[in-house]
């Protein structure tokens, strides 16, 4: 097997209706723009708040993909 590196970037996706939902918006975007992605890890949720009600659902994540030397 060949021998393969990864890079590791941040995303925060939003969402008014879930943290899944949030979390699947960055990966659907960070896959317009990057090829093979591999894993997308959730590192941290959380929600913003106006007037006492939840407006948007916010999920962080780590996603990899495989490194090619140019990106």
């Amino acid at each position: 097997m060949a021998e393969s590196v990864y890079k590791i970037i941040e995303l925060v996706g939003t969402s008014s209706e879930s943290w899944e939902k949030a979390a699947e918006a960055a990966v659907k975007k960070a896959s317009e723009s990057l090829r093979d992605l591999r894993i997308a890890e959730v590192s941290q949720l959380d929600m913003h708040i106006k007037n006492g009600k939840i407006e948007n659902y916010r999920a962080k994540i780590k996603v990899s993909f495989k490194y090619e030397g140019h990106q």
